[in-house]
């Protein structure tokens, strides 16, 4: 979804303020029109009512003859038209029952319109409080005010009921509202021009010191130099935030500086704990190797000499890979230094499967020896920690199986150790390379995942498949250089 900036949203608001007042000035005014207009219609009628009412009053008391209904036709019959011309509006005159007496209009409107008063309209005038009732009503797009209201002789009785009919004529409203619209138009044109304007300075004013303190926030960095910002020419709104900023680069460094040392502390404890862990690697088979030769070698036996020279090479071998380490750690660099000799990977594993001296151990070989640009003691360590696994899975077993498995196509080398012990847990199974991760009591967690770290470094990759109680199984893949 599209978010939008700050400085975008003050623009929009204030531009939806200047919009929305506008329409709401204009609706207030149109509104405010039509009820003025209807008001002016109503007094105008009422005006005229009563002009023409006083007229009627004035022709009914100088007039021969008797004041009653029945001869309101014969009073009106020339005074009607004089009435029309003086007040310039038709009127109608209807008995007490709302039938048509005399009518100003002509005989051939007088046949199109209603010669008496509806029923309904008749109660209206009758229940109406000040005996008066307006009809109104819209034909042919025309709005019609049509006036009942009472005659009455010299003693208030009603004799008779005065219509009125008249039309509304706004077109002097109408064209006086509509010039003021377009007054109004170009007056709010004008302002939203000049509300735009002033929304888009106002807005990219008061975002212009956010976006100076987003972008030193987005530089800051532990370990390095991050300056302050000044708050001279800032808004007092934004001047606690540049404060609160300062006050967490303060605090960021200490952290810093204490976070360096932590680190430095804990690197040393974890190197201290790798190097007694890689040099207890090589000390297990060697010791066992030791136990081996000590209860096996005859000085008398034909072969003495062999294996002894054998038990020599083997001795020496796990003792240069101490070496390694020792100097690793004095040079405090990566233990052992990673070098890229060509070594016969086959010769390496048969030397490693020889220390450990278990008969349950078997390697499948291929025909031709298979070489690769490797360190050879980073190799032996490799293998010596998941041989050293596999056997530890396995002790527990009558009949232990371990197989090495080695084989090559033209861009890489492949190696699996399987083994049919304990196996591991599923739920272990992604966190078995992590460092300090282990599953068993004793042992500090750090050599699969140191494992995992020098074939990583030549570009390889290890896979565990595993099943619990049925075994494990390591899939190394390093490629040729």
């Amino acid at each position: 979804m599209f978010k939008k900036s700050l400085s975008t949203r003050i623009f929009v608001s204030m531009m939806a303020l200047v919009l929305g007042a506008s329409i709401l000035i204009a609706g207030v005014t149109i509104f405010r029109y039509k009820e003025e207009a209807e008001s002016l219609h109503n007094d105008k009628l009422v005006r005229k009512e009563n002009a023409i009412r006083a007229n009627i009053d004035y022709i009914l008391r100088t007039t021969y003859y008797t004041v009653n209904t029945k001869n309101l036709p014969l009073i009106f019959k020339d005074k009607i038209y004089e009435i029309q011309d003086i007040h310039d509006t038709e009127l109608n005159i209807f008995d007490i029952k709302g039938n048509l007496l005399k009518s100003s209009m002509p005989k051939f409107y007088l046949d199109s319109t209603e010669r008496r008063i509806p029923e309904n309209k008749l109660e209206l005038l009758k229940n109406s409080t000040e005996k008066r009732y307006v009809n109104t009503f819209t034909e042919n797009d025309q709005k019609y005010h049509s006036s009942y209201t009472f005659i009455l002789d010299k003693y208030f009785k009603p004799i008779g009921i005065l219509n009125l009919p008249y039309i509304e004529d706004d077109g002097f409203l109408k064209r006086e509202l509509n010039d003021f619209l377009i007054i109004l138009a170009q007056v709010y044109a004008l302002m939203l021009i000049a509300a735009i304007v002033l929304a888009y300075f106002q807005s990219n004013y008061i975002t212009r010191s956010l976006k100076s303190i987003s972008t030193k926030i987005n530089k800051t960095r532990i370990g390095q130099k991050n300056p302050k910002i000044e708050v001279k020419r800032l808004s007092t709104e934004i001047r606690p935030l540049v404060s609160a900023y300062n006050t967490m680069i303060d605090e960021l460094e200490e952290s810093a500086e204490k976070l360096a040392k932590s680190e430095r502390e804990e690197a040393w404890r974890m190197m201290a704990k790798q190097v007694a862990h890689e040099i207890k690697n090589p000390l297990t088979p060697m010791r066992l190797n030791v136990q081996n030769f000590e209860r096996r070698f005859n000085p008398e036996a034909p072969d003495a000499q062999e294996k002894l020279k054998s038990f020599s090479e083997g001795m020496i071998q796990q003792i240069d890979t101490l070496s390694a380490i020792a100097n690793a750690f004095s040079d405090f660099a990566n233990m052992p230094a990673q070098k890229n000799d060509l070594i016969n990977v086959s010769e390496i594993i048969t030397l490693t499967i020889d220390i450990f001296n278990a008969n349950y151990i078997s390697f499948e070989n291929p025909e031709e020896d298979v070489f690769l640009k490797f360190d050879k003691t980073q190799l032996i360590r490799i293998l010596t920690n998941l041989i050293k696994n596999a056997i530890q899975a396995t002790e527990h077993l009558e009949k232990p199986n371990i197989r090495i498995k080695l084989n090559e196509n033209d861009t890489h080398i492949f190696i699996e150790i399987s083994d049919n012990g304990l196996g591991i847990k599923e739920e272990n199974q992604n966190r078995i390379f992590e460092p300090k991760f282990t599953t068993k009591s004793s042992g500090m967690g750090l050599g699969l995942g140191m494992v995992k770290n020098i074939i990583e470094n030549y570009q390889g990759e290890i896979q565990l498949i595993s099943q619990e109680e049925k075994g494990s199984l390591f899939k190394i893949k390093i490629p040729k250089k």
